[in-house]
């Protein structure tokens, strides 16, 4: 028989938020966490659906295919 597992126990932590910079509870109760509140994480939501933040990605080596292509 397997022991049990143990469990864990999470000790908060105070970090920087990544939108405002201010001081935010890092810990499974902050339901916003690394962010200190809903606004800052909204905030941070919107910059990628907006398109201000981006994943690097190569171009790529040949153009894609257009629709026409590969119908006829």
């Amino acid at each position: 028989m397997k022991p049990a597992k143990e469990a864990t126990t999470f000790e908060a932590r105070i970090v920087k938020c990544p939108a405002c910079g201010g001081p935010s509870r890092y810990a499974p109760d902050n339901r916003y966490r690394p962010f200190c509140c809903e606004r800052c994480k909204n905030l941070d939501l919107g910059a990628w659906a907006s398109e201000e933040f981006r994943v690097p990605t190569a171009p790529p080596l040949e153009p894609a295919p257009s629709e026409d292509s590969w119908r006829s």
